[in-house]
């Protein structure tokens, strides 16, 4: 039997629209997430809405990246990242404000941000249900539901307050349509410094291509003007083997063999995290 709808589920429902019809309300049925027409979404019983249909276009992170990632990011090695998107988002977001956080990952940046918004709710988007499950435990005022950030989001018009897109794909047109016109979207990316230290070590590492930037503000452009950009950059000292879980988490997971434990003591105790975050308004 499909779980009851979490209370930071139930607390989205009004923002939330049927990934079918696109304009009609869901509400909780016994379990699930129905439409007026009865089109029916299940709630899986880790707590995340399953409203993706069709053929799902990207499986997101597997098994291992994600207990990867939960072990990395427990250490706090990235809490300047967090802080930094939490201030960006709180510049501008109004304390019981809506926050959805597209390609969320296991809910951490979330979060972070939801810490700094007493009363906000919040709800991440994901195609990875192994990720789901540790952001729908994320915080308590955190829903989430599997999606695919390249669709239409089943969200209603103008009803976000801010927008998170950190270390994830883009859909600036969506972006857009679903913030208020006074929100705000934030945006953290990696600079070509970040872990460049891991380049040569694990052959074939993910770098930053050094048009990604363009790439980025001329896509966004059409939609969106820039506030503000923070440049977050630190040395990193690693222990035991979060190097491993550092490489484990990254997209470079899908490229990599398989690295035996032993193969740790080949990857650098001391790495560069350079990431920039901006803060866009809609134009």
């Amino acid at each position: 039997m499909p779980a009851l709808p979490s209370p930071a589920l139930e607390r989205f429902l009004d923002l939330l629209r049927c990934p079918t019809c696109r304009t009609r309300r869901l509400h909780a049925d016994h379990g699930v997430l129905r439409c007026a027409a009865s089109h029916t979404f299940d709630i899986a019983r880790h707590g995340y809405a399953g409203l993706l249909t069709g053929t799902r276009g990207t499986s997101g992170d597997n098994a291992a990246m994600v207990e990867a990632r939960n072990r990395f990011l427990a250490t706090g090695r990235y809490a300047f990242i967090r802080q930094a998107v939490a201030r960006l988002a709180a510049d501008s977001a109004p304390a019981r404000g809506a926050v959805v956080d597209v390609g969320c990952g296991t809910g951490y940046y979330l979060a972070g941000v939801l810490d700094q918004l007493p009363g906000a709710r919040g709800l991440g988007l994901d195609t990875s249900v192994r990720a789901l499950r540790s952001a729908a435990r994320a915080h308590e005022r955190a829903a989430a539901a599997a999606w695919d950030a390249f669709r239409p989001f089943p969200l209603a018009d103008g009803v976000a307050d801010v927008v998170l897109d950190v270390f994830a794909p883009r859909n600036p047109a969506e972006f857009h349509r679903v913030l208020r016109p006074s929100g705000r979207l934030i945006v953290a990316r990696p600079t070509g410094r970040h872990l460049t230290e891991l380049h040569g070590r694990v052959p074939a590492m993910v770098t930053v291509d050094p048009a990604k930037e363009q790439r980025l503000h001329r896509a966004l452009d059409p939609y969106f003007e820039v506030v503000v950009t923070e440049r977050v950059e630190y040395s990193l000292t690693l222990v035991g083997p979060e190097a491993m879980d550092l490489v484990g988490m990254t997209p470079s997971a899908h490229h990599v063999s398989r690295m035996d434990p032993d193969d740790g003591d080949l990857l650098p105790d001391r790495v560069t995290v350079s990431v920039l975050a901006t803060a866009y308004t809609p134009r």
